[in-house]
């Protein structure tokens, strides 16, 4: 099993006042510590516009800022919004950053799921997923073929003949490809195109099971091109993990700040995919109670809790990869000796 956090820039607005460059320099702190603690990857999330969520407009400038900072971490992105993006642009920056980083580039793609980012770039949201498959098509070209000649509703993109996308990245045959869902189509979709499964923090740890069912049961389609993405198969699940010595210490220390985080994030802002999968009787927003959400859906206790919960979650799920999340509330301090006591205690004994 392989370990990674997921850094969503979210600024503690009490002690990281606008414009928030402590914001950043927090979170690149952070996953300089995680370079030197073991971790294997730097999860890098894309958002725009709200001061209340994440300020990481470009992953790929940020990424190869952090290729020169760091030295073994391998640097995913969690995810490129590619309705919002260029799938030729987006292809050529992470070979490019692949290149800068000496092949340590993986790939998490996602339709989006806040409509003020769409409204901002004066795209409808609601197409998102149709902008999503087409944008897919183009990018699987070019990540196979360095060549594409393809005229959608959406996006078009013609590198054919004397031409050819460039920089061609380290790794061989391109980067890993994930591809973020937590809806039949998403998750399917995922499967069919042979893509590594990105699953959400907030779905409760026997939903997560049936989620995993549906997509081996696409993958098994996946044609032998798509098999040869070097994350084929591979089940990444994002979790809210907190460490600390003890299951009262960890939750004096994470409730306020976790349930100041679900408080913000189900107030409406939330209208895509994340947002559907809140809903129902059992979902997180219906549940916003930390000793229920310590039963259902977060990973928060001490190392040997911890180690129990991931253990239940691999058996109930295969995963491949842990990515842990958590929220800026807790404090620098706080969120780095969770990272060291989790490296230290948690790591080793499930690797």
């Amino acid at each position: 099993m392989e370990f990674g956090i997921l850094f969503t820039s979210h600024p503690h607005k009490d002690r990281e006042p606008y414009p928030h460059q402590a914001v950043h320099a927090r979170v690149t702190d952070e996953i300089v510590t995680a370079d030197r603690l073991g971790f294997d990857y730097a999860w890098l999330a894309e958002h725009h516009f709200s001061t209340e969520y994440g300020i990481m407009p470009d992953v790929w400038v940020y990424a190869a800022y952090l290729a020169a900072l760091t030295k073994r971490i391998r640097l995913g992105m969690a995810v490129v919004t590619l309705p919002l993006a260029n799938p030729v642009r987006v292809v050529e920056n992470a070979n490019f950053v692949d290149i800068l980083s000496g092949g340590r580039v993986a790939l998490g793609l996602g339709s989006g799921y806040r409509k003020y980012e769409f409204d901002g770039f004066g795209l409808d949201f609601e197409v998102r997923r149709d902008m999503q498959d087409e944008a897919l098509a183009i990018m699987q070209d070019l990540f196979r073929t360095a060549k594409t000649n393809r005229k959608g509703k959406y996006f078009t993109a013609v590198v054919d003949g004397d031409y050819e996308l460039l920089p061609q990245p380290m790794q061989k045959p391109y980067p890993p490809l994930y591809l973020a869902g937590a809806t039949d189509r998403s998750i399917g979709a995922a499967g069919k195109l042979g893509f590594g499964l990105m699953l959400s923090t907030l779905t409760p740890f026997d939903a997560l099971a049936e989620q995993v069912a549906h997509y081996r049961a696409n993958l098994a389609e996946a044609r032998a091109e798509a098999r040869t993405n070097p994350a084929f198969g591979q089940i990444d699940i994002a979790r809210w993990v907190y460490v600390a010595e003890s299951d009262a210490q960890a939750k004096k220390d994470s409730e306020e700040g976790l349930l100041r985080h679900l408080g913000h994030f189900f107030g409406g802002h939330q209208s895509g995919y994340l947002g559907q999968v809140s809903q129902g009787k059992d979902s997180v927003a219906n549940a916003l109670e930390y000793d229920t959400l310590a039963r259902s859906t977060i990973i928060h206790g001490s190392p040997k809790t911890v180690i129990a919960r991931i253990e239940e979650l691999k058996a109930k799920t295969g995963l491949s990869s842990l990515m842990l999340h958590y929220p800026p509330w807790y404090g620098t301090d706080k969120a780095k000796a969770s990272l060291e006591l989790f490296a230290r205690e948690v790591i080793p004994r499930l690797r």
